[in-house]
């Protein structure tokens, strides 16, 4: 992998030792702008809502209320970092929560086996998911709208339009409601999650395979990276936390209804989307992906803590799509000038690959 050249967008340490204060900050300011624009969102929504938005009960709203979004979205970014897009993630946890609650209630399962099962499931799915793509050779955006579309109408078909109740024992409703130091334990699960996918995708082979199959698919080739093994692995990643998230959903609910999950689809593309303008612009990256989904997390608290309408969140993350699919095609496009050129544009070739 020493070969690679990196072509990232973000200035490396000896770039920035070597630039003025005033090259620094033009450098960074679109590295880190969403970042920045956040804090701006957190300070002005904090000076305008003192009792409401800067307190304890807000955070854990949020924290509580957005982590399903952020595991979708980091789902969604692993193999969005291979070039590929997985619609399922939204799609699955429809089916996953309804299949995980019914395991338990209807069947009588102990939760620790309905839970191994449902992951099992989440990584089935994305197993066909790579088949699909890689050796029946569909577009991953037809393929996966098909397999989604399949379990939305098996949830439709096994709850017939009713909802699946039932008492759930305490350690399972313990996975969502449990809230340890005051904090909900689904942002501890979504650290952890996030800290073990930034090692992978950014300082292991793993990574830097799906990176270089996404910028280029022969090229990756050419150097030896199996990419169909990559990416069907990437599938079945993305449906293993697409599963997770449907059982924090399930813990979250206690009821299973095909009604409810898909709304999840659009914030968890969004996040993803905007994850690739922000800390390492022109890819996908893991915290630029958490930066996403918070902007969109302190924005609709804000807009609805000032009484907003019940349409302003589709229509805010809506808007919010569009804005990040042009910044990503922007970022996409220097990416592009950048590898065109085939040299950075300081005077150091930058060989990075292995830093990462």
């Amino acid at each position: 992998m020493q070969s690679i050249k990196s072509t990232a967008l973000e200035p490396t340490i000896v770039e920035l030792e070597q630039m003025s204060l005033g090259q620094k900050i033009k450098r960074l300011i679109p590295v880190y702008g969403l970042l920045i624009f956040t804090l701006i969102m957190i300070v002005i929504f904090s000076i305008l809502l003192p009792n409401t938005f800067p307190t304890m009960l807000n955070l854990r709203s949020i924290l509580g209320d957005k982590a399903i979004i952020a595991i979708l979205s980091l789902a969604a970014m692993i193999p969005m970092a291979a070039g590929r897009i997985d619609l399922t993630v939204g799609y699955g946890i429809v089916l996953w929560h309804i299949l995980a609650i019914a395991l338990q209630t209807r069947l009588g399962l102990p939760w620790p086996v309905a839970v191994l099962i449902v992951l099992l499931a989440g990584c089935l799915l994305g197993l066909l998911n790579g088949l699909l793509v890689e050796v029946a050779r569909i577009d991953s955006f037809i393929a996966t709208l098909g397999t989604g579309t399949v379990l939305y109408a098996i949830a439709l078909w096994y709850t017939e339009g009713r909802q699946i109740v039932g008492m759930l024992p305490p350690g399972f409703t313990g996975l969502y409601s449990w809230q340890p130091f005051g904090i909900p334990v689904v942002a501890f699960y979504v650290l952890i999650i996030s800290v073990v996918m930034w090692i992978i995708m950014a300082y292991t082979p793993i990574g830097r395979c799906l990176y270089a199959i996404g910028a280029n698919p022969r090229a990756a080739e050419l150097n030896g990276i199996p990419n169909r093994r990559f990416i069907i692995g990437a599938f079945v990643a993305a449906g293993f936390l697409g599963a997770l998230a449907g059982l924090l959903l399930a813990a979250r609910l206690r009821i299973g209804q095909a009604s409810v999950g898909l709304e999840y689809l659009l914030p968890a593309l969004v996040g993803a989307f905007l994850g690739s303008t922000t800390i390492r612009p022109g890819r996908v990256n893991v915290w630029g992906t958490i930066v996403g989904v918070a902007i969109l997390a302190v924005g609709i608290s804000g807009i609805q803590q000032f009484g907003g309408a019940f349409y302003i969140e589709p229509l805010f993350n809506g808007v919010t799509l569009l804005i990040a699919i042009g910044l990503a095609g922007y970022a996409q496009k220097r990416h592009g000038r950048v590898v065109a050129r085939g040299v950075p544009s300081s005077p150091q070739t930058i060989h990075r690959s292995a830093d990462r």
